[in-house]
């Protein structure tokens, strides 16, 4: 009866669906964990803008990566701007996903090291192979408070480009910049929040979105529902065809079987019966 299961395209059919299974619930697992990465990562954000902030040499040095847990810390520093030092970093797109610049410009502290900050964003008007014009930062001492922002290097996923035009970068990286400014550089950089630069200053970076979760726990529990359909869909197909086979024998036999029509089924009993009234034998 499910001899048919046997055969070359059943076969075939099965095999697939056994490596679909598994295939779905790795997927799944994918998503779910893609899921936990990013209700860590809305905690640590929370955390952290959450905290009261501490001076940033308390977090970072010198040519020292900031630890994963000290992103987005709220810190301080106290310094005066080297406009000399600063850049703009290219293709950086504010709120509404108009294209421009961040600038960033180095905080020189009380012991020779600096602190790059990220002022905020200008738009990219005029020509984009010449630095563009850059709101003046306040002159003299200043404390900023911002949040920690590790360097950006090739795991960021931003290429680094080469033969930019003068004071433009692609990324934010501090030892790249220390080689530049022939000084000391905090690793890692200062996004700024406060003191509000003013309507005509650079728009501060706004703070990242830690509420979202994101659609990757719907889509793990869709491959795992994925992978559940699979043997359902097997079973109701095999059944499928094995009812169908079934009706098609049962067509056969009844058509194999089908009895004689009356014309035929009549003609030799009629010639038996005149054969013997007249003493001969029938054709």
């Amino acid at each position: 009866m499910y001899r048919f299961l046997l055969s070359r395209q059943w076969v075939i059919l099965t095999l697939v669906g056994l490596v679909l299974i598994p295939v779905m619930i790795k997927l799944g697992f994918w998503q779910f964990h893609r899921h936990e990465h990013r209700v860590a990562r809305n905690d640590l954000v929370a955390r952290s803008l959450s905290a009261d902030p501490v001076p940033v040499t308390e977090l970072t040095r010198p040519g020292r990566a900031v630890p994963g847990d000290d992103v987005w810390r709220r810190v301080t520093a106290s310094g005066t701007y080297d406009t000399k030092g600063e850049v703009v970093v290219r293709m950086r797109t504010d709120a509404n996903g108009k294209s421009g610049y961040w600038v960033l410009t180095p905080l020189v502290l009380a012991d020779g090291r600096a602190v790059l900050v990220n002022r905020g964003w200008i738009p990219a008007d005029g020509d984009l192979t010449r630095f563009p014009e850059v709101p003046a930062p306040p002159s003299g001492k200043v404390t900023v408070t911002g949040r920690l922002r590790a360097d950006e290097t090739d795991s960021s996923g931003i290429k680094d480009t080469a033969g930019l035009p003068p004071r433009q970068v692609m990324r934010i990286n501090s030892e790249r910049r220390a080689a530049e400014l022939h000084r000391p550089v905090l690793g890692g950089y200062l996004e700024l929040t406060a003191p509000e630069p003013g309507d005509r200053g650079p728009v501060l970076v706004p703070a990242p979105d830690h509420d979202s979760i994101g659609p990757h726990m719907a889509y793990a529990v869709q491959w795992w529902l994925f992978s559940a359909f699979v043997p359902v869909g097997w079973v109701i197909l095999v059944r499928r065809e094995r009812r169908d086979r079934a009706a098609e024998a049962a067509r056969r036999a009844e058509t194999s079987g089908e009895p004689e029509t009356a014309t035929e089924a009549g003609t030799a009993p009629a010639e038996a019966a005149d054969a013997v009234r007249t003493g001969s034998s029938p054709e």
